[in-house]
């Protein structure tokens, strides 16, 4: 009986039957979105120009509308709040939960911080999206944040309030230009229990930072193209960490420096942060030609005169006890991995985005 309740409890899909909630579109005033391409003008929400994503792989083209960094940010007195979400599949990946892959996480400003409330879940069965509610304990004003799956795509997003609530535009991030992130399935979020929990995410409530994430799991890989869209961006902070996609040392070697010369070509001035691919206790020759690779490319770019660059040793990510418990499947870091992993890289922007 226990089992069968639990399995009723895990499948369930949510209706909401409260009378009185109006939802709202968040591409529309007073909703503020981040860390998405023109969410008020594309007809879905995306990370990327259509252009780059099919100019830079096939691959690229199937994950740029997964929203992983996308946020929505508003204020509002309602005593509950509730989400309908329109997603055109689901994703079922075998090592993430699916709150990670397609659910989302609630923030509540409190003191200058954001702290965790709960999670929008989605129900194992659902096949579209998926509509939740979520109640307070009272009607006071709150700073809500809610972030995006981070292996799904999503059609709309609709906020739910109290009718009559009060829904005003949130505050602007301390630092509003973002720190973008390009990298792999571990730049995108894999393993993260849930979309709060990838290290982009921990550092941005860290710093007060906005972020873009440009994580492509199995599918950056330093390509022209994606470079020179970087490059354009306006941003705070760039943080390049594709080395475990590239599919050999060599092709690391190829594409590393031309990337790092062809973004600060155009940002001349914001911090460059190059890392090195995590790893435990049993290093690899593989992985220490590759940290040689990335350091290379630092220490040219200091030789050149860059005091502006910054490496990050992925040696030293997880310390050195217990790093192996750092990792979920060998490979992604876990919750535990993507903390230390926040800590070393949220350390190092702070302390360069304060010379700025």
């Amino acid at each position: 009986m226990t089992s069968r309740v639990n399995e009723q409890y895990f499948r369930r899909n949510y209706v909401i039957h409260e009378k009185d909630i109006t939802f709202h579109d968040v591409r529309e005033a007073p909703f503020g979105l981040y860390g998405l391409y023109q969410p008020q003008q594309e007809a879905v929400f995306k990370r990327l120009p259509d252009s780059v994503a099919e100019a830079t792989s096939e691959r690229v083209s199937q994950l740029y509308k997964n929203t992983s960094g996308g946020r929505v940010r508003f204020v509002t007195d309602s005593s509950c709040i509730a989400i309908k979400a329109k997603m055109p599949y689901i994703a079922h990946r075998s090592i993430m939960s699916l709150l990670c892959t397609a659910g989302f996480d609630l923030y509540v400003r409190q003191n200058n911080t954001e702290i965790y409330r709960t999670s929008f879940r989605p129900p194992i069965d659902m096949e579209d999206g998926f509509e939740n509610i979520i109640h307070f304990k009272d009607a006071s004003l709150r700073e809500i944040t809610i972030y995006f799956p981070l292996y799904n795509d999503v059609d709309s997003l609709e906020i739910g309030v109290r009718d009559g609530a009060a829904l005003l535009q949130h505050a602007d991030y301390a630092i509003p230009d973002p720190v973008v992130y390009y990298g792999s399935s571990i730049t995108q979020g894999a393993n993260a229990s849930r979309p709060g929990m990838s290290y982009e995410a921990m550092i941005s409530r860290r710093l007060d930072c906005d972020f873009i994430n440009l994580g492509f799991a199995g599918s950056a890989r330093g390509e022209t193209a994606m470079a020179e869209y970087i490059s354009t961006l306006r941003c705070s902070a760039f943080v390049c960490d594709y080395d475990h996609n590239a599919p050999t040392a060599e092709h690391l070697r190829n594409t590393h420096e031309k990337l790092y010369r062809t973004v600060r070509e155009k940002q001349k001035t914001i911090p460059i942060l190059l890392l090195s691919r995590p790893t435990g206790s049993s290093a690899s020759a593989d992985d220490h030609e590759r940290r040689s690779i990335v350091f290379s490319t630092y220490h040219n770019a200091r030789s050149s005169g860059d005091d502006n660059v910054h490496f990050v040793d992925g040696f030293s990510l997880f310390g050195a006890a217990d790093s192996d418990d750092c990792f979920a499947d060998g490979v992604h870091p876990n919750d535990l991995g993507l903390y230390r992993m926040s800590e070393l890289i949220g350390k190092t922007l702070r302390i360069a985005l304060m010379k700025k």
